[in-house]
């Protein structure tokens, strides 16, 4: 017990200057394109010095160092640039002298942000151990003082070939056709592209699918405009509605890089498909008739076909030497009537018969199409009055020999 009342009593470290440094910057890049959403990690920093320290007895060490950050908030806004931050502030905790923390946000590009330097702020809100006051050997008063700061955070970006499309023009399409989309292009970026090439791509499932996608248009400076011209198919299995199609611009910029612009998705009205009616009435036949019937074909699509052609196939018990017809061009709603030569076998059963036919035409592009199978209907019906007798060849025969012989008789007669 002695020994113990004998030895110094413990001392402590009081800090008697000293405070949080803080620091922030962009981990990784901080130059960026026109339109991209980018995960931006921000890294902040604590490089607060102790710059004079009391080392005594009879002092309590403190809890926390002046030098601390405590309960750190950071939240990142867009300032006068053109983006988007999407993310709400951070709580990155307390930062110890020396060490750092990160916070990732959400920023978007906007699509047709002039390239150059910007500043984003960050507000930075946190407090720190201004002062401990210590009463006797067992109490301290600590006494907390809060901080806001703004810290620049700049940013880069690229001076990219931003595309506006302008129109998109559909020429002859149709369900099952070809035609051609005109477009307007703009360069509505601040950068400028050289040996550019516009370029349409089907997107998943399209079906719009482009015979040729490419069109060189060489110098694409900021704020000017060209025009593109494409031809395309479009599937048998589409409808008629709008589909998409994507457009990108790929072109040389300031540093000799071969770059793609943003895609642009663009909405392109497709036709319904050209399609034909019978609506005249079915012929009416007799078993062993050689007819010539007419045939109504209606165009009830939306689309002017050319150099029409209608035929049909004639099947047992019916034949015919004569069975293409031409229509000439048919526009949308309009009718053409086809003339057939017709034959009905004797053995015909009397019922309703449905023929085959199609029509072959030309699109405005000359291209050669046929159309669905149309059904041609025909009636063969029993033969009535003096059909009945017309139609059998012994019936035709008694009629005969009864004409001969009674020529004979008034010949007979004549001479008697």
């Amino acid at each position: 017990m002695c020994a113990f009342l004998v030895l110094p009593a413990m001392a402590g470290t009081v800090y008697l200057t000293g405070s949080p440094n803080l620091s922030a910057y962009i981990a990784g890049t901080n130059e960026f394109s026109q339109g991209n959403e980018v995960q931006l990690t921000i890294i902040v920093e604590n490089n607060g010095l102790k710059e004079l320290e009391l080392f005594q007895s009879g002092t309590v060490t403190r809890d926390d160092l002046p030098t601390t950050a405590k309960s750190v908030m950071a939240a990142l806004d867009a300032g006068d640039s053109p983006v988007v931050i999407k993310s709400d502030p951070r709580m990155l905790g307390d930062i110890k002298s020396g060490s750092n923390a990160s916070a990732v946000y959400t920023t978007k590009i906007n699509s047709h942000a002039p390239g150059g330097s910007y500043i984003l702020p960050l507000a930075i809100n946190y407090s720190y151990l201004s002062h401990a006051d210590q009463y006797g050997v067992d109490t301290i008063q600590y006494t907390y003082t809060p901080v806001s700061q703004s810290i620049g955070i700049p940013i880069k970006i690229k001076s990219d070939v931003s595309i506006d499309v302008l129109s998109a023009l559909p020429e002859h399409l149709n369900v099952g056709s070809e035609g051609y989309i005109d477009l307007s292009i703009k360069n509505t970026g601040s950068g400028d592209g050289r040996k550019a090439i516009v370029k349409i791509l089907p997107t998943v499932n399209s079906t719009i699918i482009p015979t040729d996608n490419s069109v060189y248009i060489g110098d694409f400076p900021s704020g000017s405009m060209v025009k593109a011209r494409y031809k395309v198919a479009i599937s048998t299995n589409a409808e008629r509605q709008i589909y998409p199609v994507d457009v990108v611009v790929v072109y040389e910029n300031s540093e000799g890089d071969v770059v793609t612009s943003r895609t642009s998705t663009i909405g392109i009205p497709v036709g319904a498909k050209v399609d034909f009616a019978v609506v005249s009435s079915p012929a009416e036949m007799n078993p062993g008739d050689k007819k010539v019937i007419s045939v109504e074909y209606k165009n009830i699509g939306e689309t002017k076909v050319f150099s029409a052609r209608g035929r049909i196939n004639p099947v047992e018990p019916f034949t015919s030497n004569d069975d293409i017809a031409y229509l000439g061009d048919i526009d949308p709603g309009e009718s053409a009537v086809a003339s057939y030569e017709v034959i009905v076998d004797r053995s015909a059963t009397i019922k309703e018969y449905g023929l085959d036919a199609e029509i072959r035409y030309m699109d405005a592009l000359d291209t050669t199409y046929v159309s669905d199978v149309l059904k041609v209907q025909i009636n063969v019906n029993s033969p009535t009055g003096i059909n009945i007798l017309l139609s059998n060849p012994g019936y035709i025969l008694i009629i005969v020999v009864g004409i001969i012989g009674i020529a004979f008789l008034i010949r007979n007669y004549r001479k008697k």
